[in-house]
């Protein structure tokens, strides 16, 4: 088991961006990517006038970061739930505006480093995939069961995989020989697929067909499409939302949440923009910030971060 699991991605630019929002007593932050809990534990260490709420998907996840979160009591409520559901957490919770919001998007390294959830293209495993173990569709089903254009459309639109026509051939001819069950066989036969000059570009060559069947296996995108606006929504003025994630499709959509609610929605010509065209956020970051090449030596898993941060600056007009 590697050591950089326990590290944070980007921890103390994370902690210093929510910082203005979580130092007032009584504030609620919500940490909608709990995974082993290395940012959960920061924010209640260094906020400590701060109540926390926590969901993960993940049951395991949650059994050992409530080991973790134990001696913070009852200022750690951890929810056993998809990120896109925080509306309906919070209104369970009775909470109506919360002032901090962290997401780190993408598998937890727990996930990861877990052989047999099959997530890793490194080692052989059983093709599952699946974020929540107790629902939904593991990635062997998909392979098995879906047709071949819907394969196609998910490695281009998930994985951008420019060979997914290729590959797709040579999982629908190998799936009527056997079904697939395994990550090894898709890896050898991935590679097998691949012209010589796409394998020698971008590292191992199944990782974008492995990160396609992840987002489709766990909606990925979808619950980020939900999750982003909703946590904007549940904001209260002054209040701050702070995303990581590690592939151009998710910050995409939240650079496109964040830049909308950053822009004035006032008709073009007006001499002075009335209070309900005037923009809701303050973005906090000009464009992605990255993390610096000490923290990519240390740990390997932040290359591909890239970090959001935006301030709610007024309340929504109706």
């Amino acid at each position: 088991m590697s050591n950089d699991r326990h590290v944070p991605v980007m921890l103390q630019r994370c902690l210093d961006m929510l910082a203005p929002a979580l130092q007032r007593p009584g504030a609620v932050v919500v940490d909608c990517t709990l995974g082993l809990g290395g940012h959960s534990e920061a924010l209640l260490e260094r906020f400590p006038e701060a109540r926390l709420v926590a969901l993960d998907r993940d049951k395991e996840a949650l059994r050992l970061s409530g080991e973790r979160l134990a001696p913070y009591g009852d200022r750690a409520t951890l929810v056993h739930a998809v990120y896109d559901e925080l509306p309906e957490v919070l209104d369970r919770l009775g909470i109506p505006k919360v002032d901090g919001v962290l997401f780190d998007l993408g598998v937890s390294s727990m996930q990861l480093d877990e052989a047999d959830r099959g997530f890793a293209y490194a080692q052989d495993a059983p093709l599952d995939m699946r974020m929540d173990q107790t629902t939904g569709i593991s990635a062997a089903e998909v392979l098995n069961t879906y047709a071949p254009g819907e394969l196609v459309r998910i490695l281009r639109a998930y994985g951008e995989e420019k060979q997914a026509k290729r590959i797709v051939s040579a999982i629908v001819r190998e799936r009527e020989k056997e079904p697939f069950t395994n990550s090894a066989r898709l890896v050898e036969l991935i590679r097998d697929a691949l012209p010589q000059a796409a394998k020698r570009t971008g590292g191992n060559p199944a990782k974008r067909t492995f990160q396609a069947l992840r987002i489709e296996v766990n909606r990925e995108l979808d619950s980020v499409e939900k999750a982003i606006p909703a946590a904007v929504k549940a904001l209260a003025v002054g209040g701050r939302v702070v995303v990581l994630s590690y592939q151009s499709l998710e910050d995409r959509i939240v650079k496109g949440v964040f830049a909308a609610g950053a822009a004035t929605t006032a008709p073009p010509g007006l001499p002075v923009v009335p209070e309900k065209y005037q923009p809701r956020l303050k973005l906090l970051t000009r464009g992605a910030e990255l993390p610096t090449e000490e923290e990519v030596a240390e740990n390997r898993r932040a290359a591909p971060a890239r970090l959001r941060g935006v301030e709610r600056i007024r309340e929504d007009v109706l």
